[in-house]
């Protein structure tokens, strides 16, 4: 396994455009059918009120943003949520509370919700903030399958962002969930204020850890009026499109999320992401509490592109969801969507 320097790492992101493109479509191609995109979705089971004081963040309660805090969902609200977004195609349920880290009280409901959702034959996932051994080990018994705990941004630019929360939390929350046998997910936002330094030294992270996360979703920032990340500069499109393509060449096995501000991604954006590796989005109207595009728009650029929906074999052999997607994008016309969360 490559060990990443800052120095290469910055070297990708100095390559020629069209020649960073090509070395990364490559490289996806090796590991991955280029028309296939997990289509996942997202569900907020506990919003808002949150301890942390992450600047970008509208579910801090240190922010006046309007957002409502509401209670952790109870199980079988979160079942038929997850039970629509299989029946709109969805493979990959992720289910995101805005806490600090669960309480010991928390976990039975949240294995309840973890083994719900896998008796249905999707894909599970979970970010619940930081977690020690015991948590660790009970989600892995419960089935989960992954664990989202993103480093956000450089060690560097990470204080400049987030005090309430050290950098080496994060990395030990992230070796708890490997070391329980849950496949990590871990990955950052772009527009923060960071420079391309920092960029690199984020996939430099990623891509170091002793085995490389599974998942690594980028996000562009959504910027959220009374955050104060409210008034940043918007990314360049190239830019962003660039940290998809080396994260795709640092991490070549792993699954590259279009993540948090498709919203404000034009469709030609979005398809020079799919080409320079990404290939899993968040589908529904929301992630979490910020707006993400309706599924219809969607499936007319999946259309566009000759994108198929990837689909998640079971034991069973129930790809209901993978039927369902596929007629879809036939009648992308539809209005039955779900929406991914409140």
């Amino acid at each position: 396994m490559s060990h990443w320097t800052l120095e290469k790492t910055q070297a990708l992101f100095d390559k020629p455009f069209l020649e960073l493109m090509f070395e990364a479509q490559q490289i996806h191609r090796q590991h991955f059918d280029p028309r296939q995109v997990q289509v996942s979705t997202l569900l907020s089971i506990k919003t808002g009120a949150c301890p942390e004081d992450c600047k970008y963040c509208p579910q801090s309660s240190r922010y006046k943003t309007g957002l409502e805090s509401e209670r952790l969902m109870q199980v079988e609200q979160v079942l038929e949520s997850a039970r629509q977004a299989k029946a709109a195609g969805s493979t990959r349920f992720c289910m995101g509370a805005a806490w600090k880290n669960p309480h010991d009280r928390d976990m039975p409901y949240l294995e309840q919700m973890v083994q719900g959702v896998k008796e249905m034959g999707m894909e599970t996932c979970m970010t619940l903030g930081t977690l020690n051994t015991t948590q660790a080990q009970r989600l892995a018994h419960a089935g989960l399958d992954f664990y989202n705990h993103n480093l956000d941004t450089s060690p560097e630019f990470y204080g400049s962002i987030i005090t309430t929360r050290s950098y080496q939390e994060r990395l030990d929350t992230l070796a708890e969930v490997r070391g329980a046998g849950i496949k990590v997910c871990s990955g950052g936002i772009v527009g923060l204020g960071e420079t391309v330094k920092d960029r690199a030294g984020l996939l430099m992270q990623l891509a170091n850890l002793p085995v490389p996360p599974e998942s690594v979703p980028i996000n562009m920032l959504v910027k959220v009026k009374g955050t104060p990340l409210a008034n940043n500069d918007d990314v360049d499109p190239f830019d962003f499109i660039r940290t998809i393509a080396v994260a795709r060449i640092m991490m070549p096995q792993s699954y590259v999320r279009l993540s948090a501000g498709r919203e404000q991604m034009s469709e030609q954006t979005q398809a020079m992401c799919f080409m320079a590796g990404a290939n899993s989005i968040f589908y529904g109207c929301k992630l979490l509490t910020t707006p993400n595009p309706a599924e219809d728009k969607d499936l007319i650029l999946f259309g566009k592109l000759g994108l198929n929906p990837q689909s998640f074999e079971t034991e069973m052999g129930d790809n209901q969801q993978q039927a369902a997607l596929a007629e879809q994008l036939v009648h992308a016309d539809t209005d039955q969507f779900y929406n991914a969360a409140v």
